[in-house]
């Protein structure tokens, strides 16, 4: 099965919705996001192409996301099962809200200038304070994540900028940490922004050891010693904690926010 995913912006929403539906169905799926279908010369060539593929025996789908109407009766009108994921539901959201629904361009994907500008802090600000990197910031911090290496702080960090604008700092837990009763001196002050993430020892062996094979880093022993050391810690300090190993970086962040009641940044 082949999916197309198309757009006059960047494809995500139709990317995002359809891959939601389709995760409802056990079937192998081939992926290809059209973005900035914008003129009716790419919506041709477009229909052409899944056309010509669809003649061939391929088994397609596609769903789409497009504000001009010309354009998407061009889609529609491809030899395959089309999905306008905003076609079914602006109708009735027009009648709850008694306005009529005026689609642009992009619209539905754009992002104000100061919300993109956050966006663009925020990020810059979970790179500059990535694993410890830089203490001096903290103050700015919305949530200062903490946890072992290698258990899943960074990609955290940076979907919680990019997806919601919050400052996420994050801070690695090591060895010499746990000599010393308590959190590290430095995240003191910052107690409330605490939140760790754990994982399974036996996952962590292997995440090292594909980065430093054969080292007393990547051995199971150090991983068991180090994932029961922070879990204690945490149990200690009554510092949240969320288990990352079953979870993608989304599904993380998401419980992250809602244990933490952070407020996605609009502004």
């Amino acid at each position: 099965m082949k999916v197309y995913f198309v757009s006059d912006g960047t494809a995500i929403t139709a990317e995002v919705f359809g891959s939601a539906m389709l995760s409802f169905f056990d079937v192998a799926v081939e992926r290809k996001s059209v973005p900035f279908l914008i003129t009716k010369d790419q919506a041709e060539g477009l229909k052409q192409q899944i056309n010509l593929e669809v003649q061939q025996g391929v088994a397609l789908l596609v769903f789409y996301t497009i504000a001009d109407a010309g354009l998407r009766d061009i889609v529609q009108s491809c030899d395959c099962h089309c999905y306008n994921l905003f076609g079914e539901l602006l109708l009735p959201i027009e009648k709850a809200l008694g306005v009529k629904a005026q689609p642009t361009a992009q619209k539905a994907h754009g992002m104000k200038e100061g919300v993109y500008d956050g966006r663009i802090d925020a990020i810059n600000y979970a790179l500059a304070n990535d694993d410890g990197a830089s203490i001096k910031n903290f103050d700015e911090a919305d949530i200062i994540l903490l946890g072992v290496s290698r258990s899943g702080k960074t990609p955290t960090s940076l979907y919680l900028a990019m997806q919601y604008g919050i400052k996420a700092a994050n801070y690695p837990i090591t060895e010499d940490d746990f000599s010393s009763p308590g959190v590290p001196k430095v995240l003191k002050a910052h107690k409330k922004k605490l939140f760790g993430l754990t994982i399974e020892a036996q996952r962590l062996h292997e995440i090292r050891t594909g980065r430093m094979a054969a080292s007393k880093y990547a051995s199971a022993r150090q991983c068991r010693y180090e994932v029961d050391e922070v879990e204690s810690l945490y149990r200690q300090e009554r510092i949240p904690f969320l288990n990352s190993t079953k979870l993608s970086v989304e599904e993380i962040s998401t419980k992250v926010m809602d244990e933490m009641q952070l407020v996605r940044h609009r502004q």
